[in-house]
């Protein structure tokens, strides 16, 4: 098994070029699925989990292009879908248990052929992520719905439009029932909706495909369906979780990094605790810039919770932060339950950190000391790195697969920056 090895003590200094959002493009390529035409996504991030979800997509029969020779390098890489040749509506659990966005193929499959049967998904183990909400909205929209042997098994002769009232905010759910109301028969109304940014990005994609959408980015979305949606070209928007994570290793190791191609508008609430913690941000168009001045950061606490607020997928990043912080910081997480398994990982590099139900106080230190760590979830992985970065001596990070599910060549663009850091098998 791959491990990633940081060697701390440089201060991070440079540029590093932002990809596509993955959190955006898993669910635009399951919305190809609605077309009646191809479909060209671009600015796809090179990322494990992208190609899971182009594997569900040719299961289900569509024929996936892919140049190998531009592919994840920017905005130059794109798949190329072709929903025409889709001959089932059977999403596999061999496929859909590894990732939990493979669901996002149910609202499409229903509203394009009449029926889905996709397993129930899997992913990190950060907490519970029912699909309860997902179920609730197709069968609002007319849907007979039954959960059995492991599979969500759904049929409808043809969607109707309605008004969803989600019962609390879920970006995925969000996101399936609007693409499923695309295809709806009238008007449908999707309230308490998903506000992330993700959302909008996927709206627009499916605009694009000739879909009758507003309020994206708002918690009421209307949804006016069309008979068909056509072809269309759609640029996936930045990672703007990647582009937090850089910013809080500049701010961690009191360097100077520019993030190009960037989304600063979809990053109030990091960038505004950046601030917070002693950093100059220097936003020039898609560029945001973060100097550290050689400082160290201040303690800050953090509350996450819905877009546009603090996001989750930020949480242990800024968590590694506090561990080196002046000063001590909370950190409270509201969106999943069992989200503090990095603390005993960065405890082992010498963090203080008391864990109280939903809330971490983190009292910082002056120092880490490099351990062998292992990630438990995606953005844990992400923040031992930092940690790692910080560290005095060798810090090995083992089970790094959940790296490659959500960040592209990482240790390129730390080495890129200065980091020295490496994989091992």
């Amino acid at each position: 098994m791959q491990k990633i090895v940081v060697e701390g003590g440089v201060v991070l200094d440079g540029e590093v070029v932002i990809s596509g959002a993955k959190n955006a493009v898993l669910p635009i390529l399951c919305a190809t699925l609605l077309a009646d035409d191809v479909v060209t996504v671009r600015n796809v991030p090179n990322l494990h989990d992208v190609k899971t979800t182009a594997k569900v997509l040719e299961g289900l029969g569509a024929t996936i292009t892919v140049d190998e020779s531009t592919f994840g390098t920017g905005q130059d890489s794109a798949i190329v879908v072709d929903p025409r040749t889709v001959n089932s509506h059977v999403a596999p659990y061999e496929l859909v248990r590894t990732m939990r966005a493979s669901v996002l193929v149910l609202g499409p499959l229903l509203a394009k052929h009449g029926a889905a049967e996709v397993s129930l998904p899997g992913g990190c183990a950060i907490g519970s992520r029912p699909v309860d909400q997902h179920l609730k909205g197709m069968e609002a929209l007319g849907a007979e719905v039954v959960v059995e042997h492991g599979y969500i098994r759904a049929t409808a002769k043809k969607l109707k439009g309605a008004t969803v009232v989600f019962d609390m905010v879920s970006v995925g759910a969000t996101e399936n029932v609007l693409m499923a109301a695309t295809l709806a028969e009238g008007t449908s109304v999707l309230e308490n909706a998903a506000m992330e940014p993700e959302i909008v990005d996927l709206a627009n994609c499916l605009i694009a495909m000739g879909a009758d959408i507003e309020g994206a980015g708002t918690s009421r979305i209307i949804v006016r369906g069309v008979p068909r949606l056509h072809g269309a070209s759609h640029n996936v928007l930045a990672d703007r979780i990647e582009t937090g994570t850089f910013l809080v290793a500049a701010a961690m190791t009191g360097g100077s990094v520019t993030c190009k191609n960037a989304n600063p508008d979809a990053m109030d609430a990091v960038l505004r605790k950046l601030e917070q913690a002693g950093a100059e941000i220097t936003v020039n168009g898609t560029d945001i810039r973060l100097d550290m001045h050689g400082k160290r950061p201040k303690a800050v606490d953090i509350v996450t919770a819905p877009h546009p607020a603090f996001p989750t997928d930020m949480q242990a990043q800024f968590m590694a932060m506090a561990c080196i912080s002046d000063g001590a910081s909370v950190v409270n997480e509201t969106i999943f339950e069992n989200r503090f398994m990095h603390v005993q990982e960065l405890q082992r590099l010498g963090a203080d950190i008391k864990v109280d139900g939903h809330a971490a106080l983190v009292r910082g230190v002056e120092g880490l000391s490099g351990a062998p760590v292992m990630a438990t979830d995606l953005r844990a992985s992400a923040c031992l790195i930092l940690a790692g970065l910080v560290a005095q001596g060798e810090t090995q990070i083992d089970r790094i697969y959940h790296l490659d599910r959500g960040y592209e060549n990482i240790e390129q663009k730390f080495a890129g920056l200065g980091a020295t850091i490496r994989r091992i098998a």
